[in-house]
């Protein structure tokens, strides 16, 4: 069995957030805690997972293949959660092998590695792409890069009942919208179709683009036949995936100090500053109440240091 148990289902705690640049603009915000549901599988990464998993369950598989990078958070919850509830993992990685954090960790947690090279890895977009793959491994269930498609936002879909039954905990009786980061559109679109047009759901693109997050959200939005999607995209992405600068690292380590709220600089510090920016900008009218989604991603600062 792939699919996890019911009572598997991990709660995110929801937290106000107190920052003085919210504070001087009158806006509310509350941070939901994707970072803290489970040690491992950390993040929006498990909600993704699970739609596909029920349906590497239902074809009878026995384990899951997918992509991702040397710190790929997405393949570091697949391999942890393989390891936990006992199916196969493959991972299929982008560039040549090294022996980051991640990649120590995958190893860790029995996952078969195979480095695809930057061309290779470009490719997993062609048509018969997967041919090759599902011939050496028949009993193994693909899943795209970060858990992607429709089976992933249906599985993100859930993170709005988790808000709305916390919201009378922190004195809420509602919001008026979500903020969160964007590197496949996937999260974005599970919200957007669990909201299907209530409340509008802002994703702060962490990634260029020509990777097309667009048009992935409106592929899923339009394959779930969903007519009343209301939602906006803005450019976080500093110029480029994985793309940091010294202002942006300040403003991490600026928020950090006042709210005790790890970031990383990928995604989640990406979005809090971009955030801030349309804040001060005048994007919000003042007793706005937005839902931050802090989408986990923590484990990939191990190597982030070495690089940067």
């Amino acid at each position: 069995m792939l699919s996890p148990p019911a009572n598997w289902l991990p709660q995110a705690p929801l937290e106000p957030l107190q920052l003085d640049w919210l504070g001087a603009a009158r806006i509310e915000v509350a941070i939901l805690r994707l970072d803290q549901i489970d040690p491992l599988i950390s993040g929006n990464k498990w909600f993704k997972l699970i739609e596909h998993l029920n349906a590497a369950d239902r074809a009878g598989a026995e384990g899951i293949i997918s992509l991702g990078g040397a710190h790929s958070n997405h393949l570091h919850a697949l391999a942890a959660a393989g390891k936990r509830l006992g199916f196969a993992t493959v991972g299929l990685l982008r560039g040549h092998p090294q022996q980051t954090p991640t990649v120590k960790d995958l190893q860790a947690f029995g996952m078969q590695l195979h480095w695809l090279g930057y061309g290779g890895y470009r490719a997993r977009h062609e048509a018969g792409f997967w041919q090759p793959w599902q011939s050496r491994y028949p009993t193994l269930h693909p899943v795209p890069e970060g858990g992607g498609g429709l089976p992933g936002a249906r599985g993100c879909m859930q993170l709005r009942a988790q808000v709305s039954a916390q919201l009378a905990s922190i004195g809420w009786s509602g919001y008026d919208g979500w903020w969160l980061a964007c590197g496949t559109g996937t999260t974005l679109a599970g919200l957007v179709l669990a909201e299907a047009g209530a409340h509008p759901v802002y994703g702060a693109l962490a990634v260029p683009d020509d990777h097309g997050v667009a048009q992935q959200v409106e592929r899923i939005v339009e394959e779930a036949g969903e007519t009343r999607a209301l939602y906006e995209l803005f450019d976080a992405s500093r110029g480029g995936f994985a793309r940091v600068d010294p202002a942006l690292l300040e403003f991490i380590e600026k928020t950090e100090n006042a709210s005790g709220i790890p970031l990383e600089p990928l995604y989640t510090g990406k979005a809090m500053l971009a955030l801030k920016q349309q804040v001060e900008a005048g994007k919000f009218a003042p007793g706005t109440r937005l839902i931050f989604i802090h989408t986990g991603g923590l484990q990939g600062l191990r190597g982030f240091g070495s690089q940067h």
